[in-house]
């Protein structure tokens, strides 16, 4: 079995977060994004992997590698000019050829059973399975009706809040971006051409009468497409709505890195995660639900709340930060109160 990530994105609705790192890199609880799908993937025995890359293509590689750390079989393939999903696909053609593959959002935070996926798709015969999702927020996703059967009968991209309702007999859920497809799929793609697998290929098996079905999932699923998403996705992650492996030891609600200097007075009111190697210094308060990044550093008498730090900030002294954002690198400086803000420097 092999898989396809998409990595190629700009992430555009991440900015300010992605002027500075591709979207796949964005830390999740102190880890790439990136990072839980390649593990998701190993667990279920998946180990060869295509990303394609595009924005900032030298971050993914340089801290992927070959993927061997990840239990995977790492390759990339880097566009120049954006190739759309399914376009993606087609340039590795060769690779995928020989049997079903999976495709799945690099961006994307899930525990999703893989192997029971691939089971349905083969008990079902179908020619692409596509993951859904039942949702609340049906306007911000492509969505994807179904009959009893769960057989696809149309799609609906950037729906209207009339056409969110399916008719009689129909459900709808949210296209999560993993898919499993047959090799021969490939050949209805263009190549050298933009393409996109939801606005272009299937509306093309759908006009063939091919069959396409929905596997619905109630498994943990987060497009960390926006920074509300994002946000919402360390709040999950902390409250145990997701199974992922957190970095650190587990004390109490909190997870505390290696080589952490915290001063005994310390208040920590988690669920929490604090990264390796930060210093937290007297008086210090962190509550809500906070990931303080690597090497970060917090002053005497900061308080810190809901909040996401990336590694190597520099939270001052008499500080206070609520609902924030605090990018890699970056400084507040003493006696300054930030409220429902990003603080971005590198």
């Amino acid at each position: 079995m092999r898989a396809f990530v998409m990595c190629a994105g700009i992430g555009t609705r991440l900015r300010p977060l992605t002027y500075s790192v591709p979207k796949p890199m964005v830390p999740v609880a102190n880890r790439p994004v990136l990072e839980y799908t390649l593990e998701l993937l190993a667990d279920h025995g998946i180990r060869e992997v295509v990303a394609n890359l595009h924005y900032k293509p030298g971050q993914i590689s340089d801290y992927f590698g070959d993927g061997r750390r990840y239990g995977v079989d790492l390759k990339y393939s880097v566009e120049k000019k954006l190739m759309g999903t399914a376009g993606g696909v087609k340039r590795k053609e060769k690779m995928f050829k020989g049997g079903t593959f999976l495709v799945m959002s690099g961006d994307g935070l899930t525990d999703i059973n893989l192997t029971d996926l691939l089971k349905f798709h083969k008990r079902s015969g179908s020619d692409v399975t596509m993951v859904l999702k039942e949702i609340e927020a049906k306007l911000e996703y492509g969505l994807a009706a179904t009959d009893r059967k769960s057989r696809i009968t149309r799609f609906l991209e950037k729906p209207k809040w009339s056409e969110c309702f399916a008719a009689s007999g129909q459900r709808a859920g949210a296209n999560t971006g993993i898919y499993v497809l047959e090799p021969w799929v490939l050949d209805l793609i263009p190549p050298g051409k933009e393409y996109d697998f939801a606005k272009d290929l299937f509306p093309v098996l759908m006009r063939r009468k091919k069959k396409m079905t929905a596997y619905y999932t109630d498994s943990y699923w987060c497009d960390i497409g926006n920074i509300q998403q994002y946000r919402i996705s360390h709040r999950d992650i902390l409250d145990g709505k997701v199974r992922i492996k957190l970095n650190g030891e587990r004390r109490g609600k909190n997870w505390i890195g290696r080589g952490c200097e915290i001063d005994h007075s310390v208040r920590l009111a988690g669920p929490l995660v604090v990264g390796d190697n930060c210093r937290i210094s007297s008086g210090v308060e962190i509550s809500g639900a906070t990931v303080v990044g690597d090497r970060s550093f917090i002053g005497k008498g900061a308080i810190v709340k809901n909040s996401i730090i990336w590694e190597n900030a520099y939270i001052g002294k008499g500080v206070r930060i609520e609902n924030c954002i605090i990018g890699r690198n970056a400084r507040v400086t003493e006696s300054i109160s930030v409220f429902d803000g990003i603080v971005q420097l590198d």
